[in-house]
């Protein structure tokens, strides 16, 4: 087996099926399998793989066992050399997959790539970021120029004919050397929901393998769509991954400053608050939700 697909589903019956459609009308190269890993989903998006797409190699969870440990279940059973984790809210572009594994061949250093990532009306999605350091989270929290508030590479000013080396890709779609996987180890299963995939990139950097965004490779991203069905519970969810990840790679004290930048900027939003009602309704309502999600991880943090 050539190349081996996954996508870890959870409630995305029909951008699920629109995935699958755009992979198999532009496949890899080879002999390749897909597998669906379905975290319990209650909209039949496990009866949507069997009906239409029996080639499909489905595992279905009895209980939503988060993204880390749904995409390890997969891979462990993945025979291809090349192993893409891709989201079902995204659509494979003609020979993107091709492009990326060509690159991979060409460049035996690399141990995984990205594509250029699209939004719906073909603009440029931020995909790319350096690793996560205490300096940077404080400059996007607080909002200091020159960092984009998301923490992503300013992307607009790259070179879209070439390649970019980059520190984390989003896992939206990453295509890995099966090989560096072996080396470094699979997802992380202490993530439930984000994070993961910055700890892998992490990790495949310190053991000296070279990640790129490869622009030539082209996808659509709808973003967000599992995670807006409970947007409060996954603003904690990151958050918690966060100190997770500074746990695992920055040692106690950078954690401990870190919970007490997460406090600084809580506060911050919560005095500010009533400056929101100056906003017009929409952009109003927006701020208030986001003051409510850090009132909630205010009161979090000291379980996390």
């Amino acid at each position: 087996m050539n190349s081996s697909i996954v996508i870890v589903n959870w409630n995305t019956r029909d951008l699920l099926e629109h995935c699958l459609g755009s992979i198999f009308d532009n496949p890899p190269e080879g002999l390749f399998e897909v597998f669906v890993v379905d975290n319990a989903s209650s909209d039949g998006s496990p009866s949507i793989v069997r009906d239409r797409y029996p080639q499909v190699h489905l595992i279905e969870n009895r209980e939503n066992v988060g993204f880390a440990r749904a995409n390890n279940q997969a891979i462990r059973l993945a025979s291809g050399r090349w192993i893409m984790l891709l989201n079902p809210d995204t659509e494979i572009k003609p020979d993107a997959f091709n492009v990326l594994v060509r690159f991979l061949e060409d460049h035996p250093k690399a141990g995984a790539v990205a594509p250029r990532i699209l939004n719906p009306d073909g603009s440029l999605q931020f995909s790319c970021s350096p690793a996560p350091s205490l300096m940077r989270e404080a400059q996007r929290l607080l909002h200091w120029p020159g960092i984009r508030p998301d923490g992503y590479y300013a992307m607009q000013l790259w070179d879209s004919s070439m390649p970019h080396p980059v520190d984390v890709m989003l896992g939206a779609c990453i295509l890995f050397r099966m090989q560096s996987l072996v080396e470094v180890g699979l997802m992380d299963e202490d993530y439930f929901m984000y994070t993961e995939e910055v700890d892998l990139c992490t990790r495949l950097k310190k053991a000296n393998w070279e990640l790129f965004w490869v622009p030539e490779a082209q996808i659509i991203h709808y973003g967000g769509q599992s995670t807006q069905q409970i947007a409060q519970e996954m603003f904690l969810r990151l958050y918690e991954s966060k100190l997770t990840y500074f746990r695992k790679h920055r040692g106690g004290l950078t954690t401990f400053l870190y919970k007490l930048l997460l406090v600084i900027a809580a506060m911050t939003r919560i005095i500010s608050a009533p400056l929101a009602m100056l906003q017009k309704p929409d952009r109003r309502q927006s701020q208030l939700k986001l003051v409510d999600n850090y009132k909630r991880l205010l009161t979090s943090l000291p379980n996390m």
